[in-house]
């Protein structure tokens, strides 16, 4: 095929790709040519290409212009969206990547497109937070997506991967790691050209992300992929776990109180797998044992028996009131507080001051705002109009603009339907309560999927709006999956030792 031929119109829009290119292969000498290129980021150029039999060429600037740039731009997306690919998994050390590899030139040029060519080759959509993704070669990219604590064994097994890849095979395209995130490219890896030495520097917002999700995932509050194919323990496991910890507890010291309140929580949401209603002894005493580890840790206690079983008493050693900095956890003690009716344990959790749990920075700003809404619902009772100017600030705040720290799937499925609930039960509202709660638990449900993590068994949020509901007399039907029939009722509800 003669080179110099001048292509027309429908050969262009048949065979035009959508390209990235490494910055050097624009030389001066055609960079006169491609002004329409453009640096897509670093080290990263975006060009269209056309695919013939026998070469593969870049297109000019009158090439562009003789189709016209919106028309080629679909055509050229197209395009690239119909190349085949292979999907594989790809475990590594602490994480699973996705490789996405074929024949094609253009294989690596679909990173511009992550999102629709994830979905094209796997049916499943990247999170809000996108991906982490390396395109070493034009015929392979590596992504792992931004879901759980995984993403910092990710990166470095991306940035390793990258490097080589690129060293190694033909078609060398990038040796950098990239965060793909609303349709933008981003690159992680800092080069200095004097020394020719490679460093990951993700940007602040990211650090913020990834910090966030590693300290959801070790509490196990994320449902992801690696997390449902992941061994849970048993019951009698985290019975021993729980156990154990308490055991370890120095008197008069909190260290290892919150790793024990941790395990308890655990313990006490598992027992409602087999035990939904929490109608057996052995499932209180788990539950009232996350009460008793729970107040501890943030508000102190005196020595006290924690029962974990008929057979098994541990003494919870007198514990100084040194409160965490850990907002989540507070919220988990305040609700199991809520759901065991300890007024007592609710109404000093809420006097725990609002600027120590300030100091977790894992969280984003809605999870503090949520905290002092309840903290002025429990003890401002006279205040409404603070309550409610706290919480409309709470759904300001739990925007998927303003989210930086959780994915937006928990929050969306999680932690704002126990909000939504609560303003619901604040206005009174009995009808949008019961039908806020049916929607909250179908939430739970499609979140967790077929996890048998111990958070999977039990709604804790709703489950405490549920049960101050229930105590102010509104009518909605109580046995429902995910909320303990006897606790939610009362029933179940026995005397806990005093804090």
């Amino acid at each position: 095929m003669n080179p110099f031929r001048i292509p027309g119109t429908d050969e262009l829009l048949h065979g035009a790709y959508a390209r990235l290119l490494p910055v050097d292969a624009i030389t001066a000498e055609i960079a006169g040519s491609l002004r329409y290129a453009r640096l897509v980021a670093d080290g990263l150029v975006f060009a269209y290409a056309l695919d013939r039999p026998t070469d593969v060429r870049l297109l000019t600037d009158p090439d562009v212009e003789r189709v016209g740039r919106e028309e080629l731009g679909r055509a050229a997306y197209e395009n690239l969206m119909r190349v085949p690919v292979t999907h594989e998994k790809v475990p590594v050390e602490g994480a699973i990547l996705h490789s996405l590899y074929g024949d094609s030139h253009f294989v690596g040029s679909q990173a511009l497109f992550l999102s629709a060519a994830v979905r094209q080759a796997t049916g499943e959509s990247l999170p809000h937070a996108g991906a982490l993704v390396v395109m070493p070669s034009r015929h392979n990219l590596v992504y792992h997506p931004i879901t759980d604590g995984t993403v910092p064994d990710a990166l470095n097994a991306l940035a390793a991967y990258a490097l080589g890849a690129f060293e190694d095979g033909p078609g060398a395209l990038s040796p950098r790691v990239y965060w793909w995130h609303r349709g933008s490219l981003t690159s992680l890896t800092v080069i200095d050209e004097n020394t020719r030495s490679f460093s990951i520097q993700p940007p602040p917002e990211l650090l913020g992300l990834m910090k966030g999700l590693v300290r959801l995932d070790r509490a196990g509050r994320l449902a992801t992929p690696a997390a449902a194919g992941a061994p849970v323990p048993s019951v009698a496991e985290l019975a021993h776990t729980t156990a154990e910890s308490i055991s370890a507890l120095s008197p008069d010291a909190a260290a290892g109180l919150g790793d024990a309140f941790a395990s308890a929580v655990a313990h006490a949401l598992a027992r409602c797998e087999a035990d939904p209603k929490a109608a057996g002894i052995d499932t209180w005493d788990a539950w009232a044992t996350a009460v008793q580890l729970g107040s501890a840790l943030f508000t102190g206690a005196r020595p006290q028996d924690c029962r974990l079983g008929e057979d098994l008493v541990l003494q919870l050693p007198a514990t100084p009131a040194a409160p965490l900095a850990d907002a989540r956890a507070w919220l988990d003690a305040l609700y199991l507080a809520i759901v065991c009716r300890e007024g007592e344990r609710i109404r000093r959790l809420c006097q725990v001051p609002l600027e120590t749990l300030r100091q977790d920075d894992s969280v984003d700003a809605y999870v503090l705002c949520w905290i002092d809404t309840l903290r002025a619902y429990f003890c401002e009772r006279d205040s409404m109009d603070g309550v409610v100017e706290r919480l409309v600030a709470t759904m300001n705040a739990s925007g998927p603009d303003e989210v930086t720290r959780a994915p937006m799937e928990f929050v969306d499925g999680i932690d704002y339907r126990t909000v939504a609930l609560f303003h619901r039960l604040v206005a009174r509202d009995h009808d949008k309560f019961a039908e806020t709660l049916t929607e909250a638990l179908a939430e739970h449900r499609t979140y967790w999927g077929p996890s048998t993590a111990p958070r999977a068994h039990v709604a804790l949020g709703p489950l405490a709006m549920a049960s101050l509901a229930f105590d102010y007399g509104f009518p909605f039907a109580p046995d429902r999956p995910h909320l303990p029939l006897y606790l939610l009722n009362r029933e179940r509800i026995e005397e806990i030792p005093r804090a």
